[in-house]
């Protein structure tokens, strides 16, 4: 089972955009009850999350017009949240140094 980093990241957020809510709640849910071991694994769940460098993985929220960016240690099933926010906000950060 995954530990995520921090939950209250993700209510801050579908609070001020509640159209994400739903989205972040299944999101949330699938990756707590996940034992993923590689990014692969993480592939075969959410077939259009993106692969990077470092174990971070970016997921596509309510039709990709959020993002949400992640940074997993597989050993110890943490989910670290490193950004939150829309798409228009993604393009603007570098998604492998945040």
């Amino acid at each position: 089972m995954e530990r995520i980093f921090a939950k209250s990241t993700l209510r801050e957020y579908w609070e001020k955009h509640p159209e994400t809510e739903q989205y972040l709640k299944t999101w949330y849910d699938t990756a707590m009850n996940s034992v993923w071991r590689t990014p692969n694994e993480v592939k075969q769940t959410y077939v259009n999350a993106s692969i990077l460098k470092d174990s971070r993985i970016v997921f596509n929220i309510k039709g990709n017009s959020h993002r949400l960016v992640v940074k997993f240690n597989f050993d110890k099933q943490w989910i670290f949240i490193r950004f939150i926010g829309t798409h228009l906000e993604y393009d603007k950060i570098d998604v492998n140094t945040i």
